[in-house]
């Protein structure tokens, strides 16, 4: 108990030790917290940092018309622009021919035949090889698929049947009737025409009961012999039972004819000329414009119907030009279905119809 009365002890009642009188007297002006809090401050001139203040353009909103302006010109809307230029619309396709006999196995392995060998490039012709297409000794060579007779009756014709009930088969030329490297427009500075005509003698039984039929067109190669010329790519054609045109098309073709009929003697051309727009000296092969290139097609020596290979293309079932454009060499082709006794003619003294 002493113990703790001791530290409980005596006090002084002033801070400075026992007995000490002294006085502090407090600073002058409040608590420094308090004066932060009290002291007001003026904003600093100009915008916040980071931030620009532009001024508005002078004058009205670009959409805001001032009273006493001028209207814009007026556009005569009966005025209707030029079309000629402009290329044809597209003809509509068909997604099958009403007389189609293939199978789609044939077509599949033709695919997969063309995906396998591209297209050749167009090779230079030896004088006697030119010489003698240009004087229509054309020769034709027998597709293996293809079942019956063929032989030269004369020069520049071919006498052919085919037996009943025999399958798609296609005969080629030997040599091309194109030779782009030598044909070219771009190469000669003048139009070449190629042409041909085929003699339908008659037309016997087809095939599980279809058609016969026939179809004349020209091709690049190597092409699948078991295709109707027009059917697979870098190849045309005007098929005899259905009247149609196709090109690189697989599926019906595009009304362009009536059905070709025995007796009748048809003829299939093409014409490739100096586009309109000619190339400018110098110009890389890939900005050249476009051969222009017609293709006819003539029945009993009158020239029927033709169509521009360039024309407007249908971007959903049209598969483009490829391999006909004049950059390939092109063979003419003859297809046949079923029974047809039939007579090819190259040499133009052989021709019912004739160049003008």
């Amino acid at each position: 108990m002493h113990f703790f009365k001791s530290l409980k002890g005596n006090h002084p009642d002033t801070v400075g030790g026992e007995g000490s009188n002294q006085d502090y007297t407090p600073p002058s002006g409040p608590p420094p917290l308090k004066r932060q809090k009290d002291q007001q401050f003026a904003p600093p001139t100009g915008p916040a940092p980071g931030r620009s203040e532009f001024l508005p353009p002078p004058g009205p909103p670009p959409s805001h018309t001032q009273p006493g302006d001028s209207p814009p010109p007026y556009h005569d809307w009966t005025v209707i622009e030029d079309t000629a230029l402009l290329p044809p619309p597209p003809s509509l396709g068909h997604k099958a021919s009403p007389s189609g006999n293939a199978s789609l196995s044939d077509a599949d392995r033709a695919h997969e035949w063309c995906r396998r060998y591209p297209l050749i490039r167009p090779h230079q012709p030896t004088p006697t090889q030119y010489d003698s297409v240009k004087n229509g000794d054309t020769r034709l060579v027998k597709a293996r698929e293809y079942q019956g007779n063929l032989s030269m009756s004369r020069l520049g014709s071919w006498s052919g049947n085919t037996a009943p009930g025999g399958r798609d088969a296609c005969l080629l030329s030997f040599l091309p009737c194109y030779f782009a490297l030598v044909d070219s427009p771009f190469v000669t500075k003048t139009k070449k025409t190629i042409y041909f005509e085929v003699n339908v003698k008659s037309y016997g039984p087809g095939r599980d009961g279809d058609t016969s039929s026939l179809a004349l067109g020209y091709c690049a190669v190597p092409y699948p012999t078991w295709r109707m010329p027009g059917w697979e790519r870098g190849s045309l054609g005007v098929h005899g039972d259905d009247g149609r045109r196709y090109v690189n098309d697989t599926w019906g073709g595009k009304d362009f004819t009536s059905a070709i009929q025995e007796g009748e003697t048809v003829g299939l051309g093409m014409e490739f000329s100096i586009p309109d727009t000619p190339p400018s000296y110098g110009s890389s092969p890939e900005r050249m414009p476009s051969m222009k290139i017609e293709v006819f097609f003539t029945r009993n020596g009158i020239k029927e119907a033709g169509w521009n290979l360039h024309e407007e293309l249908d971007a959903q079932n049209d598969l483009g030009i490829d391999g006909l454009d004049g950059r390939f060499d092109l063979y003419a082709a003859i297809g046949l279905f079923g029974s047809v006794e039939f007579e090819v003619n190259f040499h133009n003294h052989l021709w019912l119809w004739q160049p003008v």
